[in-house]
């Protein structure tokens, strides 16, 4: 089977060839004699009822400094001319990427989106979570100053963070002292349009945030993410330290009461933040860890994506 691919993502030229996850899955493609194609969301439009991109030839090699060869550009229909389109550019999630996922909706999946389009849209991680009450740590999502001095009050100890944001960004945590509250609700109401949201701190985070990659609803590998002295904060570019890491029982149990749901919405590729006995997102937009995982315990999960890929074709 060889297979037309576009990689939706963000300049190839500023992909971390030893931590992109969309970077590996685009070797594995090659590997399996797929052609692929590279395009930014904004070389896409809808044109008479047509999908297009001005996309670009492209191949792939794990050489720094050395990492792709791109040709001229061609104008190509994803509908007709491509069989999958990893929709793979990092969020924040806002109405661009919202627009984009309508725009795709019109060729999934006779061309095969990955994530489903649709189910991205209507899955935003902080707000998916919402989904699953029982696994999520105490949360409160508002633009109202009074209930987030209750929540305060009640939990003592908060994070606050953007509805919408990504990688670690925007992220404050308030203690039962702290006398900027009135500030930070003011900054996240003149900033955001949106609500923001407000959990519970969770202690557990200093014995690490792990990532837990499930590949069509199923758990296929994890690390732990372990936050700076002095940083509440675990994600790997904020300087979190990855290591090695198994499933705890509980973990198997967030990963059954999820699983169904993400593969009955065509999410084949996921990542969830589990803090202690907490689910805290769900990363359907643009996951990673695939790269980090093969290095500490050799699964790779970028063979296991394609595997899925190609079953459902």
């Amino acid at each position: 089977m060889s297979l037309n691919v576009a990689l939706q993502m963000d300049p190839i030229e500023k992909v971390d060839i030893h931590g992109d996850s969309t970077f590996a899955m685009g070797l594995e493609a090659q590997k399996r004699g797929h052609k692929l194609y590279h395009y930014l969301v904004d070389d896409m439009s809808f044109l008479n009822g047509a999908v297009k991109a001005h996309a670009r030839p492209l191949t792939l090699r794990r050489e720094l400094g050395h990492h792709y060869t791109v040709e001229d550009s061609e104008h190509i229909n994803l509908g007709d001319d491509i069989d999958v389109i990893l929709m793979r550019q990092d969020p924040p999630f806002h109405m661009g990427y919202i627009t984009a996922t309508h725009i795709l909706e019109h060729i999934h999946p006779k061309t095969l989106v990955v994530n489903n389009p649709a189910s991205v849209r209507n899955a935003p991680e902080k707000i998916f979570l919402t989904r699953f009450p029982d696994l999520m740590p105490p949360t409160l999502i508002t633009s109202n100053s009074t209930d987030v001095r209750a929540f305060r009050k009640e939990y003592g100890d908060i994070i606050v963070k953007p509805l919408y944001g990504n990688g670690g960004a925007g992220v404050f945590r308030i203690t039962k002292g702290d006398q900027n509250l009135a500030s930070l609700i003011e900054m996240f109401q003149d900033f955001y349009p949106e609500p923001f949201i407000v959990q519970k701190y969770l202690a557990d985070v200093r014995k690490g945030d792990k990532r837990i990659i499930l590949v069509d609803g199923k758990p296929v590998g994890a690390i732990n993410r372990i936050p700076e002295a002095g940083e509440i904060r675990s994600n790997m570019h904020v300087g979190g330290e990855a290591r090695k890491t198994e499933l705890t029982p509980r973990e198997h149990e967030i990963c059954e009461a999820i699983g169904p749901v993400l593969k009955e919405q065509g999410q084949i590729f996921v990542g969830i933040d589990v803090i202690g006995d907490y689910l805290t997102e769900i990363n359907v937009t643009s996951p990673t860890g695939i790269q980090e995982i093969k290095r500490f315990d050799g699964t790779d999960i970028a063979v296991l994506i394609w595997d899925a890929i190609e079953a459902k074709l």
